[in-house]
């Protein structure tokens, strides 16, 4: 059994992540923001609780001492402020690492994004990249996992804001032709993925992506989504150009524009991560999001949307 640190281990996966390490029998502890409400929860858990903030390597001191694995999953991942992406992503990691380091910490497990596979990379792409040349450089082992678009029995972030704008119009505006391939991914997968990495370590210094089970085109997740919320709507698809200038105008004049760059990415750039090496080293086994929906989404209830 490990001694485990989860940084982030307050977020939905974080918590996710820690309830399944105690239950496997590992000893966890697990970062979170000072004063943060769910830390008692976490505690009641069994977790060893330690306040910090990976952007202060001091409020990090002693945090990985006698820790056998690091999963690092702290991160933001929303913000209109690119410097916010530096400061946590990128900086953040470097002090999680210089830390690990100096514990001797055997392996660190690194939860990055697809979205560093862009062709254009965003401000949390960028961020989310130059952390992953962090974690390589480190002297000990490591692993770095890419999950792809994350969806849970409440959505997932980046899902709800995509239901929720859907769901804003009678008639959607849809960015471009919805042509993009996903692989959306189920919470627990990932979480799954993660103890197979505590649980049986792959050979150290591997990328791994963990996806769905299937592609999907984003025209066709909008659709279901809609439909398992029962909220279906026509769409008006607009041409990537005058959706990207409209974002570019609303960014000159509002701090919090409704449209940037980054949400156009996530739209009209592919995720479709092959997840096979996953699956091969580590038995991985993601289901599709088709059957992901039908198990989850719709245990949730949904009131029907006028």
């Amino acid at each position: 059994m490990a001694r485990v640190l989860v940084t982030g281990a307050a977020g939905v996966l974080g918590s996710r992540l820690v309830a399944r390490l105690i239950e496997a029998g590992h000893s966890v502890r697990g970062l979170v923001l000072p004063a943060d409400a769910q830390a008692q929860r976490l505690a009641a858990l069994g977790c060893e609780v330690w306040q910090g903030d990976i952007r202060d390597a001091r409020s990090l001191h002693g945090a990985c001492a006698d820790i056998d694995c690091v999963f690092h999953l702290a991160a933001i991942i929303i913000s209109h402020d690119p410097q916010i992406f530096t400061q946590v992503n990128l900086e953040g990691t470097r002090n999680v690492v210089a830390e690990a380091d100096a514990a001797g910490v055997a392996h660190l497990i690194y939860v990055s994004s697809a979205s560093v596979t862009y062709p254009k990379l965003t401000a949390y792409a960028q961020s989310k990249l130059d952390a992953e040349h962090i974690v390589r450089a480190r002297r000990g082992g490591f692993s770095i996992v890419r999950p792809t678009l994350v969806y849970d029995e409440h959505g997932g972030l980046e899902v709800r804001m995509f239901l929720d704008y859907l769901r804003r119009f009678p008639v959607v505006p849809f960015i471009g032709a919805g042509a993009a391939l996903k692989r959306p991914v189920w919470s627990e997968d990932i979480v799954d993925g993660l103890m197979r990495l505590a649980d049986k370590p792959a050979p150290y210094g591997k990328t791994y992506n963990f996806s769905g089970g299937e592609a999907i085109s984003m025209h066709d997740f909008a659709r279901l989504l809609l439909r398992h919320h029962r909220a279906e709507r026509p769409f008006v698809h607009l041409p990537v150009w005058l959706c990207r200038g409209i974002a570019q105008l609303l960014a000159r004049v509002m701090a919090e524009p409704p449209l940037t760059s980054s949400a156009i990415a996530g739209v009209v750039n592919d995720a479709n991560l092959d997840p096979s090496e996953a699956m091969r080293d580590l038995g991985y086994r993601p289901i599709g999001v088709r059957d992901g929906f039908a198990r989850l989404l719709q245990t949730s209830e949904p009131k029907p949307t006028a």
